[in-house]
Formats: C-alpha cells, sequence, structure tokens
C-alpha cells in the first residue's frame, strides 16, 4: 500500500473527510513519527508497533566491484518492531 492509497481508504472509510483532509492527517502523523525520532524518543502505537533508533557503529567494508577499501561512519537508524496484534493478524491469514 502506497501512501496516497492509505489517504484514498481513510477518506473513502469515513465519509466525513474529503482527500484534503485526509492528506493532512496521514501528512501529520508521519511527520510527528519523524519528530519523534529525531528527537530520540520511542513512538509507540498499541497494537501495532513501536518506532526506534538503532545505532550502527562505524565499520570499515570493502567495494565488491573495485576492491577498495570504504569507511562507513556510525549512524542512526529506525527500527519498526511489530506488536504483537498486529503480527497475529498478519500470521492468522
Amino acid at each position: 500500500m502506497t501512501k496516497s492509497e492509505l489517504i484514498e481508504r481513510l477518506s473513502f472509510n469515513s465519509g466525513d473527510l474529503n482527500k484534503k483532509e485526509a492528506e493532512v492527517i496521514v501528512n501529520t502523523i508521519f511527520d510527528s513519527i519523524g519528530d519523534a525520532l529525531i528527537d530520540g524518543d520511542r513512538v509507540e502505537i498499541r497494537g501495532f508497533g513501536s518506532f526506534t533508533l538503532r545505532e550502527r557503529d562505524a565499520r570499515v567494508a570493502r567495494n565488491p566491484k573495485s576492491g577498495e577499501v570504504v569507511n562507513i561512519p556510525a549512524k542512526k537508524t529506525p527500527f519498526f518492531k511489530t506488536g504483537k496484534e498486529l503480527r497475529l493478524r498478519v500470521n492468522s491469514k
């Protein structure tokens, strides 16, 4: 499902929202999750899952094409862990 499909489904299922209003809601939710992760917070949506940041250490890698050694700096990456209810719903179908 793409973001536009999510917006369309939200506006269709609510009946009261047009696509512009649904788009504002979806963008607000995604922006809020992103802002919380930037601030280092954990985002938990009960029954769905949680978003956290994982820190990856700096490392030395090798370019497989040229064999050149490449230094990869440390970085933070978003991580999503599914909630129990979502896992059960996915596995029951």
